[in-house]
């Protein structure tokens, strides 16, 4: 099978051929229609991160694809099924967490594309548990950015507390903000698109943004205070810059959502407007496979739109680069 291979952080992915993974105990075989590019799979592929995954290694967290072999005691999913191969590849199922509903907290866990090989391949094998089905008529490559984008968005919403008539900024506006927006006001929120490309800024019009900010030529926190204030940040861009932007654009009593994981790992943090505001500082990770059924279920529902560009997977190398560069209005969704 082709797949595309981090063999080095300092090199680009090779596409190569290798040999089909077999499922074992407890594992499905799945072939691969559609697998989203994060942003995550880019640092993965730098070696960006703290913790870093090994090379070689296949990334890419947003498989979808059809079930071809199963392994023993699998009977979740059967061959024919589709399903959704998430960032959260298995975890213990045994700890606090996983038991109280904070399954991706778990200290145990294994990522796809990350520790465990990934969706940038014509087959991967994934823990059955782990697996969620995506529902009839959802296109696969729709499924694939709900995958990740999706369900860390929603997430972010949730844990933000979102209710009718809150104001919402979302502070980048693309594969991860475009949803993030739609899931914000299915919530009831009024949203405000911060971005600094015109383009993605139409696009958060066309999905229904209240209001829209161009952070290239207006300040953000003066537009944002001007409306009165955000009730609820989520911080999409992976810059410290923005951190702060959306933490300074916040009313009293105030929750900022960080989602996005900046290269440096910092930002400047005003103790007193924090304290003085009341404002909630709130770390949103990816959520889980319950999560992610009910993304799938609202977009079956017809409450959501993806937008993406379908790319081949040998194009792997040129994606990463026109999503670094900022051009890509959302999701690329890599065809294999």
């Amino acid at each position: 099978m082709r797949a595309a291979i981090v063999t080095s952080f300092e090199q680009p992915l090779e596409v190569k051929d290798v040999p089909v993974p077999e499922p074992d105990e407890g594992q499905i075989q799945v072939h691969i229609e559609a697998s989203g590019l994060c942003h995550t799979d880019i640092h993965a592929a730098q070696g960006d991160w703290p913790v870093k995954p090994t090379p070689p290694f296949i990334p890419g967290h947003e498989g979808v694809g059809i079930v071809t072999k199963v392994g023993a005691g699998v009977t979740l999913h059967a061959v024919g099924d589709r399903v959704a191969i998430p960032w959260l590849g298995h975890a213990c199922g045994t700890c606090d967490y996983c038991i109280t509903g904070w399954e991706t907290l778990c200290e145990s866990q294994q990522n796809t594309g990350y520790t465990i090989d990934g969706g940038f391949a014509e087959y991967l094998v994934a823990d059955a548990n782990y697996a969620v089905a995506v529902p009839a008529g959802i296109d696969p490559a729709e499924a694939a950015p709900l995958t990740c984008a999706g369900v860390t968005t929603y997430k972010a919403v949730k844990v933000g507390g979102v209710t009718p008539g809150d104001r919402v900024a979302i502070f980048g506006i693309g594969g991860l903000g475009h949803l993030a927006q739609q899931y914000a006001q299915i919530f009831g929120g009024q949203t405000i698109a911060v971005d600094v490309t015109e383009e993605k800024l139409a696009l958060a019009k066309q999905l229904g943004a209240a209001h829209t900010v161009n952070a290239a030529t207006t300040d953000p926190v003066t537009a944002i205070e001007a409306l009165g204030g955000a009730d609820v940040a989520v911080v999409l861009a992976a810059s410290p810059k923005v951190l702060e932007q959306a933490h300074a654009s916040l009313r009293r009593g105030g929750r900022l959502v960080l989602v996005s994981l900046p290269k440096d790992n910092a930002m400047t943090l005003p103790i007193f407007q924090t304290v003085l505001k009341g404002i909630r500082i709130i770390g949103s990770i990816v959520g889980t496979r319950a999560d992610l059924a009910e993304v799938f279920r609202l977009h079956a529902a017809g409450r959501t739109r993806v937008f993406y560009e379908p790319r081949p997977l040998t194009d792997v190398n040129q994606a990463i680069d026109d999503v670094l560069a900022g051009r890509v209005p959302a999701r690329l969704v890599l065809i294999p």
